[in-house]
């Protein structure tokens, strides 16, 4: 497989593969071989234009006319998104989104390892919950480093985040995952993204009722 520069890519188009991964992903297990840019826009949303210009970054990906091979697309997504390293990751409050996230533990993914959890409820501290050891936070920059985790999944709500981000910022954690909606301060090296399930549903609904259903619908 051709090695591709990602550093190349821009952002926009970076945030974007994991939607093209994904729904292609799906596309394959119902056995569709091929797609155009069009009916992946049905798909995705995405402006078939923008498709094509996303896919020209990484090179000849498909025939002008024929399309693109379902099977192909998912391998060069697939490279550019998977690292061969592990990646171990920390969840940040083990309430029942944490434990849901922690259950899951990336199945799809054997790179992304759900390391250690954390949360500040004496009632859960100590205890080992769902095969998990749930430490304190007053623990975390000592765990982490003693556990080589570079990356943290955020779970705790919005009024509380701005702490709990300080505290995994302040450990050396490079990345993070919040799925608190309001935006917390963090310094210009840290990789942030937010997940705001509100506004996903919001979204889902709107397309649900604005937009045709098609042979190919899929989630996105």
């Amino acid at each position: 497989m051709k090695k591709y520069n990602t550093k190349t890519i821009p952002r926009a188009t970076a945030k974007r593969l994991p939607l093209y991964l994904r729904n292609l992903t799906i596309l394959d297990s119902k056995g569709i071989a091929r797609i155009k840019s069009k009916e992946l826009s049905e798909i995705t949303q995405v402006p078939p234009a923008t498709i094509r210009r996303d896919f020209s970054y990484l090179g000849e990906l498909g025939r002008s006319g024929y399309g693109y091979e379902v099977a192909f697309l998912i391998k060069v997504f697939s490279e550019i998104l998977d690292s061969n390293e592990e990646n171990k990751i920390a969840i940040v409050g083990f309430g029942n989104l944490g434990k849901a996230l922690a259950n899951n533990n990336f199945r799809r993914n054997q790179n992304l390892m759900i390391t250690c959890v954390f949360d500040n409820d004496p009632a859960i501290i100590g205890q080992t919950i769902a095969g998990f050891y749930v430490y304190s936070m007053d623990d975390f920059k000592q765990v982490i480093q003693e556990k080589n985790v570079k990356t943290a999944i955020s779970t705790v709500p919005s009024e509380y985040a701005q702490e709990a981000i300080d505290i995994v910022v302040n450990s050396e954690i490079t990345a993070i995952l919040n799925f608190a909606p309001d935006r917390v301060e963090v310094p210009a090296n840290i990789s942030i993204r937010y997940i705001d399930l509100t506004t996903e549903l919001l979204t889902l609904l709107f397309f649900d009722r604005n937009y045709k259903k098609t042979s190919l619908a899929v989630t996105s």
